[in-house]
């Protein structure tokens, strides 16, 4: 098929033409993230032609991603979703360029993987995450398209867009605490929004069309179809540079161990460890430890004096990644000997029924 036959309608577009679209094909966009803001995010940027898309995710499909995760099928359930949103868009548009990375993004391979593309996606929803993106697109000098979920709402900005405000100048408190969309609950509809709106910004900055919203955070309601857009300037107290960040994150992850589930099987119902469910009451599968205790994540900072700081303790989740944040958490009151539990519950279960 030729290139002009797919993109014919949005090349009739003035705005766009022969030119856009050759700008659209040349440009690289890494997402990170490919939940539900990703799914929205991913289909539109590659049915746009943008010529390589790279997807940064080490997180598994799961049934209860399905509502909201709509480029995923029921039959890809406990697949990496960087590997099948890579086979979806390559099946959406085979002349553009798709990298599965599946893997977690961290400070030591940050830098390094985005030297390699024009815009930064943030399509998280883990404030750690956020900042470390924001510092990172600093350092390499790349603009950050952000989005953000709480419920029926959700929030778009562009950071550090031509040295503009970056994430740290509207958001300065790194110790703010978020409830992600398994504690506080979503509606597809909300994700697919806000993604589509992130996506937006991604190709308005491509074409050099439009007005960015650099130093602008656009509110959305769906409940109520109201929006407000508010303005923040530029924190120029604010330096992140390469040495800076460079010390931060390495010593921030450094700290984090986790464990393979197998090698603390032996701990269970051992009094002198304890295992800290940090998972929401009605998830399953149920963990029941004689020395276990559950606490969620969202609960965990105000809950925190029911733990012993000096008492070796193994976190775990549904999969491995909240735990990591309750650890970090943790460490940063004084808990000397916390790891996190690769793979969370769904490893434990697993183990456990063999054993049985």
């Amino acid at each position: 098929m030729n290139t002009k036959d797919r993109y014919n309608r949005q090349i009739i577009l003035p705005e766009i033409g022969d030119s856009g679209q050759d700008k659209l094909s040349k440009a690289k966009v890494l997402v990170i993230g490919a939940g539900g803001l990703g799914a929205s995010i991913l289909p539109y940027l590659t049915a746009a032609g943008v010529g390589e898309i790279g997807i940064v995710d080490d997180d598994v499909i799961e049934i209860s991603n399905l509502h909201r995760q709509v480029i995923y099928k029921s039959s890809a359930v406990g697949k990496y979703k960087a590997d099948e949103a890579k086979l979806m868009l390559a099946d959406l548009n085979p002349s553009i360029k798709v990298n599965a990375i599946a893997e977690k993004l961290f400070g030591n391979n940050a830098i390094s993987i985005f030297e390699k593309y024009d815009i930064i996606v943030d399509a998280t929803d883990n404030i750690a995450i956020k900042y470390l993106i924001n510092d990172a697109c600093i350092v390499t000098n790349k603009p950050m398209v952000y989005g953000s979920i709480f419920r029926f709402q959700g929030q778009v900005s562009v950071f550090n867009y031509q040295n503009g405000p970056t994430y740290r100048c509207l958001y300065p408190d790194e110790n703010t605490q978020s409830v992600n969309c398994e504690d506080a609950g979503v509606i597809g509809i909300t994700v697919g929004i806000i993604g589509m709106l992130q996506a937006n910004e991604v190709i308005k900055m491509i074409l050099e069309i439009g007005e960015v919203l650099s130093g602008k955070i656009l509110v959305y309601n769906i409940l109520n179809n109201e929006q407000q857009k508010y303005d923040f300037e530029k924190n120029t107290t604010v330096v992140i540079n390469k040495k800076a960040f460079e010390e931060k994150y390495n010593v921030v992850e450094n700290q984090v161990e986790e464990v393979l589930a197998k090698e603390i099987l032996d701990k269970i119902n051992n009094g002198e460890v304890l295992f800290l469910d940090v998972r929401n009451e009605d998830e399953v599968p149920k963990i029941n430890f004689k020395n276990g205790v559950q606490i969620p994540l969202m609960n965990l900072r105000s809950e925190m004096k029911k733990l012993n700081p000096n008492q070796t303790i193994y976190v775990f989740c549904q999969s491995g990644i909240r735990s990591k944040i309750a650890v970090e958490l943790l460490q940063k009151h004084q808990f000397k000997n916390v790891k996190s539990i690769a793979g969370g519950a769904l490893a434990l279960n697993k183990l456990l029924k063999r054993k049985v």
